[in-house]
């Protein structure tokens, strides 16, 4: 069973993420909450805060935002997450991990 204190802390940092970055099709913003993407981020994100001195990087993000594939027309074709998320939004979320970060 998952320790409730990283069950707590990764609701935390998925809530944070769901709040403010969002996927951009066609000018239209889906927030990661709505896509039910938030909590898969947050998981992957977790182990690589926690322990860690360091700041994560946007060499540190992107393979994760690579990796997590999002899936499109019922499934019919899938694009990385990466190739979603505005520029300014990756921004936001290397924000939003620091800040995490920082209150550990």
């Amino acid at each position: 069973m998952a320790n409730p204190t990283s069950t707590e802390a990764i609701e935390t940092l998925a809530a944070e993420i769901g709040d403010k970055v969002y996927i951009d099709v066609a000018k239209w913003h889906l927030y990661l909450r709505d896509a039910h993407l938030h909590t898969t981020l947050a998981e992957q994100f977790y182990p690589l805060l926690i322990g860690n001195t360091n700041t994560i990087t946007e060499d540190q993000m992107m393979p994760i935002l690579q990796s997590i594939q999002v899936k499109l027309g019922g499934g019919k074709r899938q694009v990385p997450l990466a190739d979603l998320l505005p520029m300014q939004c990756q921004m936001d979320l290397i924000d939003i991990l620091e800040e995490y970060q920082r209150q550990l």
